[in-house]
């Protein structure tokens, strides 16, 4: 699903440069896409590699602070008003089922909760257990953080370097360009592993 997502924000206008950098900043900043997608966005709508890791990044951790400080306090106010409270409250419950996994290890499981690029996993999951968790802001933001750039950095050597390495390889001088390649290649064999 995250594939299919991130091409179509990848097909829309092929316009200028600051559109492709806004385009994959709005994609890293969306749960269950992050930098995970962002990564295929920037791939495949040729943003230069170092840009992409910045924009992904930048992207990915800025709703974080927001998760943690605020989102009790605005699933508090859906259950009192009625709005999504099942939703709200099956998502309390299964964090409450899970929090066993995550306080067991501490402050490494939120880490490895968050670094590992699996579905259901990353920077957004890991903000709602620590803030539903009530892990201290200060404690959870930057193990947060170190999380989101690790899961980045694995998704930037699948994109870019495996990925660009496998266009050349197979392709050689008729790869357009091998980000381009490489993305779809890998998001292709991810989806196919379940990754996403």
């Amino acid at each position: 699903m995250t594939e299919q997502i991130a091409q179509w924000f990848a097909g829309l206008s092929q316009g200028s440069r600051l559109f492709d950098y806004l385009i994959t900043f709005i994609v890293s900043c969306l749960p269950i896409l992050e930098c995970r997608g962002g990564m295929i966005v920037a791939g495949l709508r040729n943003v230069p590699a170092w840009q992409a890791f910045l924009i992904c990044y930048i992207g990915n951790i800025l709703p974080i602070p927001f998760i943690l400080l605020f989102i009790k306090k605005i699933f508090a106010f859906m259950k009192k008003n009625n709005i999504l409270k099942g939703f709200i409250e099956k998502l309390e419950g299964k964090t409450a089922k899970n929090q066993d996994k995550v306080l067991r290890y501490k402050q490494w499981g939120l880490l490895a909760f968050v670094a590992i690029p699996l579905p259901g996993t990353g920077g957004w999951t890991g903000s709602l257990f620590a803030a539903l968790l009530n892990i201290d802001f200060k404690k959870a933001f930057p193990i947060i953080a170190l999380g989101v750039l690790i899961a980045e950095i694995i998704m930037f050597v699948l994109v870019y370097v495996i990925g660009g390495a496998f266009a050349q390889y197979f392709l050689g001088s008729e790869a357009t360009t091998a980000a381009e390649t490489a993305t779809a290649f890998i998001s292709q064999s991810l989806l196919r592993a379940g990754c996403f």
